[in-house]
This record gives C-alpha cells, structure tokens and sequence, in this order.
C-alpha cells in the first residue's frame, strides 16, 4: 500500500486482511493508545488489564479479538493477533526518509567500492574499496563502510553507523546512529606479567531482516565469524562478544551483555540488562528474565530468572545478612540431623 497521510478503515482492514464491525468509511490519520487516542486514531487492545479503558477509549477505531468486541462502542477491527496487526499497521503511518539515490558531494567513496544505482550515500559518509553496497540502500550522514564490507538491498543506515572491514549484512537491515559492527573481539593471553593481544582474524555475518539498536556494538570474531542470523531484533546499547552465535527471531532487550563464544538459540528473548558467561548454550524457545545472569547451559525451552525480586530497602539489607548467614546455617543443620539420627 502506498504511504500516505490518512486511510479509511477499509483501506487499512484490507491491508491487514481483517473485517470490520461499523464504518468502512471512516478516516484514520493516525495511531494512539486506548487512554490517549482521540477522533480519527486507531488504537489496539490485547491486554486485559486495560479492560476498562476499552469501554471509554475515543479512539474512531480500535483492534481487538472479536470475543471483546461488546465491550466497545466505536469502530472495531477483527483480529486474532491484535497487537501484531497494530504492528503491521504501524509501517502505514512512520515517515518516509526524504532521499534520493545517488552519492553525496561530500562523500569518499573508493574506486574499488560496487555502490548500486539506486542506493542513497549520504553526507560525509566513507565507502572503502571492496565494499559492496546493495539496491535501495540508505547510508546515512557519516557513516563508515569498511573495506569489503557487504551491504545487503533495502538495508537502512542511520548517521554515524560504523561497519569494520568484511562485516556482512543480508537485506532489509536496520541499523541503528552510534552502533559498531566487526570491532575487534576482547581476546588476550596473559604470560604471567602483561595480556598479549590475540589478533581478531574473523569478522561479523548478519543475516536478512535484522534490526541493531543505537549504541550497540557486535565483536568481530578471533578466528571464525560472529554470526546473526535472520530476523534478530537487538535493542540499544547492546553488547555481543566475539565468536558468539544468535539464533533466528531471537530478541535481545537494552543493556544486555553477552560474552565470547556463546551461543543462543532460535525465538529465544534476553530480557534487558541480563547476561549471558561465555562459552554457554541456550536452547531455542528460553526466555532470560530482565538482569538475569545466565551462569550455566540451559538445555530446554522456558522462562528462567535469577538475582533477587524488588522489595523495601530495610527488608533487603535484613535478607542480605541472612544470606551470609546460610552457609552456617545449612552446617549447624546437618549437625542437628547427625544428632538425631544418632539418638
């Protein structure tokens, strides 16, 4: 569908292949939550706790299972997903980059460097030789393409991205301003008085479909390549370590650390600020609770946590002494239970 600035709810239940409960007709030029939508918004509803904001919300129309559809007296659009629709309806309304293809003055770009036709190279940006630059890409204001660098078509560079020599990316990327992709990894062998480098001779392969956020930065790896595989999302401020592999679909929330050589895999979600030791696996389906540290291999799907739960400062400092206290405890306990089965 061709972006605009306003559709009617048939136009966008056509484009989410959805029905509709009321006007077809009816204008929507834009996107808001239950509480703060007004006339000619769309808004969503998948969480139940917000029930009650469904019956007052403004919004001119709203997505939700059609089980919920009595709760609500506008303009409904059917889904089963609805916060998935909401999703895909999303990329009607974000603004469009204002380029055109070609190579800006003010670029450097090498003679050996394959830049495609229709391919957007911003201000003071630098493509090095060998790099290849695929159709329909947008390098924004002063990024850096390393040499031999592959960038997959449709692939979008915000400004001041950073791609190190040989780093390859598959189509429809998105890269986040600030992130830094194929940096040498962190590997040092200390001889007992000083850390001797160990030279990073991989680099970083990305797959199609990927999103990294600002700020983030993925090591390339000391002999084979780090790898991403397809369809990854990582958030802001990202940290991945060299020689670690990233499962398709799997989610990476902010501030997450994950150390050389692990290994995670398929639709698994790193909540934020978690960690991950290196050299570990994690099965496909896992999901790491926020600043949760992953200290050992987890071999089946679920849900894991680790670290202490929220609760008053005064409560905290008493459990904390209690903790230190444990390790007496379990002796003296062990002592009582030699006693008893002794008597």
């Amino acid at each position: 569908m061709t972006q605009k600035k306003s559709y009617t709810l048939g136009e966008i239940a056509s484009f989410l292949g959805a029905k509709i409960i009321g006007d077809d007709q009816c204008e929507i030029t834009g996107l808001g939550t239950l509480s703060g939508a007004g006339p000619g918004q769309l808004s969503f509803f998948s969480n139940k706790a917000y029930i009650d904001q469904l019956s007052s919300t403004q919004a001119s129309a709203v997505i939700l299972e059609e089980k919920f559809a009595e709760r609500s007296a506008t303009n409904l659009v059917l889904s089963a997903q609805p916060y998935v629709s909401f999703a895909r309806a999303s990329s009607l309304f974000a603004p469009k980059p204002l380029v055109s293809s070609g190579i800006h003055d003010s670029a450097v770009v090498d003679g050996d460097a394959v830049v495609a036709a229709t391919a957007s190279i911003g201000p003071h940006v630098v493509v090095e030789a060998g790099a290849n630059i695929g159709d329909g890409c947008i390098i924004e204001a002063g990024c850096f393409i390393g040499a031999d660098v592959r960038l997959g078509e449709n692939s979008h560079l915000y400004n001041r991205v950073t791609l190190y020599r040989g780093v390859k990316i598959g189509a429809n990327a998105i890269i986040h301003s600030g992130a830094v992709i194929g940096a040498d990894g962190f590997g040092f062998a200390f001889d007992g008085e000083r850390s001797i480098k160990i030279h990073q001779l991989g680099s970083v392969d990305i797959g199609n479909d990927v999103e990294i956020g600002a700020g983030t930065t993925i090591d390339r790896g000391a002999i084979e390549d780090t790898i991403i595989e397809q369809g990854v999302k990582i958030d802001n401020q990202v940290q991945i370590g060299h020689n670690t592999r990233v499962g398709e679909h799997t989610v990476i929330c902010g501030c997450t650390a994950i150390a050389g050589s692990a290994n995670i895999g398929k639709y698994c979600v790193m909540g934020g600020a978690s960690g991950m030791v290196g050299h570990l696996q994690i099965a496909d389906g896992v999901q790491v609770s926020a600043m949760s540290l992953v200290n050992q291999s987890i071999t089946e799907a679920g849900v894991y946590s680790s670290g202490t739960g929220q609760m008053k400062t005064s409560d905290w400092k008493r459990a904390v002494v209690r903790f230190q206290q444990l390790d007496s405890m379990a002796r003296r306990l062990k002592e009582i239970e030699k006693t008893i089965e002794e008597d």
